[in-house]
């Protein structure tokens, strides 16, 4: 980081609200949770007339992370914000999928593997089963289990649902930045418990959020985009408003002119260093960036 720009990483429930980011990023970077906290950071660094960027620090499950710093950036008075840029999120679900599978890589292929991350809202934990299961589709684990910190099942019952099918040894996966304590295990047969993690180490972390800081700054000097309004819409997708009843239309509230293209975005862009998660075969999994334009400047996955 230079000295010339304040570096703000904006935290939730995957990185448990910014202790798990504690002695992992440069000294020089505030670590916030959103909402006021966030608020007070941006006005004091305004005040003091500083350049910033603000970093959504999601692994691609929490948009409303994105959405909410946005709305955070937005309410701040022009005169206390200074110039803010917020940048696109830390990651994107290809980005997880891409982690998770380089984290099991590393994991004996005897052992079963149980995805493990902070409870959120239902639609954040089950795109947590989608990612489970590319994990296992395009590795070497037979097995691929899905628990959550503070949810259901929690990592106990999923390390016994493991036992339940047959495992003899079970590793924890976080996919988040916390890491989850290893539970107690109980039953006739124990079965051993290993933790494979940090998902991302801290170099890498480091790495990849000051590529955020940079491109933010180049789209903002290049464009004069201070990404505040994609952040307002990062959530738009996600939850209720993307899940339609059987025979319901997918319009979206959005009209199209007669023979206008309706391809709601499943273009694959790609950059050097894109990661778009194939294992063998072609692998397309057609979500949503979690802003508009995210697959297209998100560039590193460590």
């Amino acid at each position: 980081m230079t000295d010339s720009v304040a570096v703000v990483a904006v935290c939730g429930h995957e990185a448990a609200y910014g202790r798990a980011l504690d002695g992992v990023v440069d000294a020089g970077v505030s670590v916030v949770s959103s909402g006021r906290e966030l608020f007070r950071s941006i006005a004091e660094h305004g005040r003091r007339g500083a350049e910033t960027v603000v970093v959504p620090m999601t692994l691609g499950r929490d948009p409303e992370l994105v959405a909410d710093t946005a709305r955070t950036l937005r309410a701040v008075p022009a005169g206390e914000r200074g110039t803010t840029v917020l940048a696109e999120p830390f990651g994107t679900a290809q980005h997880l999928v891409a982690w998770l599978r380089a984290a099991a890589g590393r994991v004996s292929g005897d052992s079963a593997l149980l995805v493990t991350a902070p409870s959120g809202d239902p639609f954040e934990d089950a795109e947590l089963y989608r990612i489970a299961a590319l994990v296992r589709r395009y590795g070497r684990h037979a097995l691929v289990e899905v628990a959550f910190a503070g949810g259901d099942p929690d990592p106990a019952e999923g390390i016994r649902r493991c036992r339940l099918l047959g495992a003899q040894r079970v590793t924890l996966l976080p996919a988040a930045f916390a890491l989850p304590d290893a539970p107690e295990t109980a039953g006739a047969q124990p079965v051993p418990v290993d933790l494979a993690g940090p998902l991302v180490p801290a170099s890498a972390l480091r790495r990849v959020l000051d590529e955020r800081v940079t491109d933010a700054r180049r789209r903002l000097r290049e464009h004069g985009d201070d990404g505040v309004s994609a952040g307002l819409t990062a959530a738009d997708n996600h939850g209720h408003s993307h899940t339609h009843p059987p025979g319901e239309g997918h319009d979206h509230g959005h009209a199209h002119a007669p023979d206008e293209a309706h391809d709601h975005g499943h273009h694959h862009p790609h950059e050097p260093g894109h990661p778009h998660a194939h294992g063998p075969g072609p692998l397309h999994t057609h979500h949503r960036p979690s802003a508009p334009g995210a697959d297209q400047v998100i560039r590193s996955i460590a």
